[in-house]
């Protein structure tokens, strides 16, 4: 596998990397993926910035090779809105990583009325959940 600038740029049979200016890191043993993913993370944005953010949270996910965090609903407001949903997946967050929230299935998390599923998901959520 050949990389430039830290992306894949070709993938060859052993010796036969056309480019001979290269530094050679020898990988057995060790995983080579497109990134991970991460199905419960807390960014706590909106409303709890002094925990985490969106872009400190995501910042780490990338240095930990994550690709993409699915994020609880465990803000301030609750995630349980389509607005919220969205919001999360904002440019504006500065996300390094792709933000995928994950709503609430019951408005404030109270466990009584059930959220928009379908709404929730058309606005990007990947899942709804009862957990935080």
């Amino acid at each position: 596998m050949l990389t430039d600038q830290g992306r894949i740029a070709a993938i060859e049979p052993h010796g036969k990397i056309p480019n001979k200016d290269y530094q050679l890191i020898e990988a057995d043993g060790l995983i080579v993926s497109p990134g991970f993913i991460d199905l419960h993370v807390h960014l706590r944005e909106p409303g709890q910035t002094h925990k985490e953010t969106i872009a400190t949270g995501t910042a780490a996910a990338a240095a930990g090779g994550f690709t993409t965090v699915c994020a609880m609903p465990n803000t301030n407001p609750i995630n349980d809105s389509p607005e919220i949903t969205r919001w999360m997946q904002a440019p504006e967050r500065r996300a390094k990583v792709k933000v995928r929230p994950i709503a609430a299935a019951t408005l404030g998390s109270e466990g009584e009325q059930l959220t928009d599923f379908r709404a929730l998901v058309d606005a990007g959520a990947a899942a709804v959940t009862v957990d935080g």
